[in-house]
């Protein structure tokens, strides 16, 4: 029996008696607008498995920099966060985002936790180091802290993570949420019975991005290198497909892409698209 209360896997032992965990991220569609931000918060606070919540910022500290005339510079979607920008981001997403679905879960019923990665330690990064693009304090994962959260999983505290994290050296550091949720799933699928949820503003990966109802249902392998082959995967969705899988390949159940507004569809698996290992 691990730390966290569940059974671990030893040589020639099968899992088993583990408990269901939803990793859900949530868009900056869903973020940007009240209404949407509301009834989503008050479907998953009716989740009754264990569950975490992960969510990026949207617009409002590309909103708040140009308030404070600070200019914003993004490189294939990401953003190159210089000192300033860090300010921002670390005030926005860690503060206000954080707290505020925080305050909104705990009117739900729903005993939430809201964490960047320094708190606790959740999540430790280094910064990313690349041959030619400077992405200042962005920060790519080292470790997830397992044993923190599990243990506030069994405790019934659904855990709200910000895209902000540390070094452990001081540093803060400005995370991609995406990755965030696959890394976080990832570690805790040796024990939890893991899914992964992208929820953002389309119905899944669609086979004709301007046409809601082209849904691919179901991607493996072979045929999301045919997709990619054809180029009928719009650019922005790869790096959320190579997390998919990536996450699957290394012991997550399952991941399913869709909706927010669907999140029920999604959890029982008759929305969005899901992505399968064969």
């Amino acid at each position: 029996m691990g730390s966290a209360g569940c059974f671990i896997r030893n040589p020639g032992q099968y899992i088993v008696n583990m408990d269901r965990l939803f990793v859900i991220k949530i868009g900056g569609n869903i973020v940007d607008d009240e209404v949407k931000l509301s009834a989503f918060l008050k479907d998953f606070a009716a989740i009754k498995e264990k569950k975490i919540l992960v969510h990026g910022g949207g617009k409002l500290a590309t909103r708040m920099a140009g308030q404070l005339n600070i200019p914003q510079q993004m490189i294939d979607g990401r953003r190159i966060t210089d000192a300033e920008t860090l300010k921002i981001v670390t005030m926005v997403y860690a503060g206000y985002i954080n707290k505020n679905i925080v305050a909104q879960l705990q009117a739900y019923g729903c005993n939430a936790l809201g964490l960047s990665g320094a708190d606790g330690n959740a999540i430790q990064a280094h910064k990313r180091v690349h041959t030619t693009v400077d992405y200042g304090f962005a920060g790519d994962i080292d470790i997830i802290n397992t044993n923190l959260m599990a243990t506030l999983l069994h405790q019934k505290i659904a855990i709200i993570l910000s895209p902000i994290t540390h070094d452990k050296k001081g540093q803060l550091l400005n995370t991609n949420a995406d990755t965030i949720a696959q890394e976080t799933a990832t570690a805790l699928s040796s024990s939890f019975d893991t899914q992964l949820i992208y929820s953002f503003e389309k119905a899944g990966v669609l086979a004709d991005v301007n046409n809601d109802d082209s849904v691919i249902t179901e991607i493996n392998p072979a045929s999301y290198n045919k997709l990619k082959e054809k180029g009928a995967i719009f650019s922005g969705m790869l790096p959320k497909l190579d997390n998919a899988f990536r996450a699957i390949n290394q012991g997550v159940k399952k991941v399913i892409i869709g909706k927010a507004e669907a999140l029920h569809g999604l959890l029982n698996g008759t929305s969005g698209t899901t992505i399968v290992n064969e």
